[in-house]
């Protein structure tokens, strides 16, 4: 059984009990003697995407930076998943990865990815934090409204009532953690109280996916566990195969700037082919399709800067989508979800008084790393708006370059991966050594010079 710390009186209330909320959950169950988790679907014993998620039925990852969080959060969580047969491998050495065209070498990272279907990841989560003793969860329930306080200075509950009908009811909370995801009305309703509109980041990506399943009937992998040509300006049509145990995968196909990969399996295939590496189009061409496509559509990232209000109200935190939404692309979301938890556990560590204001502080300091590396990548499209500092285009000029050596290169393909699984910060990659190495590689062993893109440095 997992261990509990009793350091608090009172209840905490969490919205939402998607892998964000379930995180943040295990954690407050640490300090507080009762912990509330509502959500309006039913959750408890289901593993198949629900309609409260809708992404849910797209290819998944937990980074390696996010697997060893989440172990450090609920010891076991990894060897549970791996028992139940959840596909995990080598960050570089069992997945491919493809940027232009072009693989990056092969390299064992040692960090783990855990991949594969959302829903079952979080219903291995989840199943943790309903062993807890003083967790609790209310589904099928609609979440009305908050509650505060006369003076609006404090959070005291929130107003729920059940989907099925009835009155409705309030839920006294000492803290309410908002884990609703992009359709958190936490804004809305601090407006409302008189703290002003929350200040908002946005980059528009119009990203689209397409997610298809197949059941293989050949060994289409061998011991890896994902194939993944990232869209890139150069070939902006990526993909992301993923294991999903014995002969079964997930296909994830993604279109930017407004485009939709088809949801036909003849146009599927089609959109396969035209990749510009053929291992995704030679694992399905004679596959077996199962069920239909789903498509999901994301229009831009979206980071709720909570941290610049000049006020804020006692007894209230916000944490995964809710606060800040990447491109799905780079699968930075369950992974910046088990960082908030650590940040939301080392706000309330010492049994101190819960400030929202240091909360928000060091969850926006916690973010920026992965932020920045969603928002340069997205800004490497000339199409995408925003600002591009001579930063920004210097940086993007330099990846160019560093995955283009990277790709012969099995030093600067783990120290690139590292980076992008948020276990190093981005700024590792300038280092004297790692810049040499890039330097070095700018030829390749034919003697073509890496190619730069000159679209992004005039874009802006």
């Amino acid at each position: 059984m997992d261990k509990m710390h009793g350091t608090r009186q009172g209840t905490a209330v969490v919205l939402g009990a998607s892998i964000a909320g379930l995180f943040a959950a295990h954690v407050l169950a640490r300090s507080y003697p009762r912990v509330v988790l509502v959500d309006r679907d039913e959750v408890i014993g289901t593993n198949l995407p629900r309609r409260g998620v809708p992404q849910g039925h797209h290819v998944h990852g937990l980074l390696a930076s996010g697997q060893l969080m989440a172990e450090d959060l609920i010891p076991g969580l990894t060897q549970d998943m791996l028992d139940a047969g959840v596909p995990m491998g080598d960050l570089g050495g069992q997945l491919r990865w493809f940027f232009n065209g072009r693989r990056l070498a092969p390299t064992r990272t040692g960090l783990m990815v855990v991949g594969g279907d959302r829903a079952v990841l979080e219903s291995h989560v989840r199943s943790r934090v309903e062993r807890l003793p003083n967790t609790e969860f209310r589904q099928d329930t609609d979440i009305v409204s908050l509650e505060h306080d006369d003076a609006g200075a404090r959070i005291t509950g929130v107003r729920v009532q059940s989907r099925g009908g009835g009155p409705e009811e309030v839920l006294p909370a000492d803290l309410v953690v908002d884990a609703t995801g992009r359709g958190s009305r936490t804004p809305v309703w601090l407006e409302s109280m008189g703290y002003g509109r929350v200040p908002v980041d946005s980059v528009k990506i119009g990203l689209t996916y397409t997610t298809r399943r197949f059941r293989l009937r050949t060994d289409a992998f061998g011991t890896d566990v994902s194939v993944n040509p990232v869209a890139t300006p150069k070939h902006p049509r990526g993909a992301f195969l993923t294991t999903l145990g014995g002969d079964l995968c997930g296909v994830s196909l993604t279109g930017v700037l407004g485009e939709t990969p088809p949801a036909d399996l003849s146009g599927f295939l089609e959109y396969t082919r035209s990749l510009p590496v053929p291992d995704v189009h030679e694992a399905i061409r004679n596959a077996e399709p199962l069920g239909e496509a789903v498509t999901f559509r994301f229009p831009a990232s979206v980071r709720r800067r909570y941290e610049r209000l000049r006020r804020l109200p006692a007894g209230l935190a916000v944490v995964g989508d809710a606060l800040c939404t990447f491109n799905p692309v780079y699968g930075q979301g369950m992974t910046m979800a088990a960082v908030q938890a650590r940040v939301l556990g080392e706000q309330l560590a010492g049994g101190n008084a819960f400030s929202p204001r240091s909360y928000f502080r060091a969850a926006s300091r916690a973010l920026e790393p992965a932020w920045s590396i969603a928002v340069g990548g997205d800004l490497a499209f000339p199409e995408v708006p925003g600002r591009r500092t001579p930063l920004v285009r210097f940086v993007n000029a330099y990846l160019d370059r560093l995955r283009y050596a990277a790709h012969h290169d099995p030093r600067l393909a783990e120290a690139f991966l590292r980076v992008i699984g948020l276990v190093d910060p981005p700024e590792r990659l300038l280092t004297p050594g790692v810049a040499l190495r890039v330097i070095r590689g700018a030829y390749g062993s034919t003697g073509e010079r890496a190619p730069i893109r000159t679209d992004t440095s005039r874009a802006g």
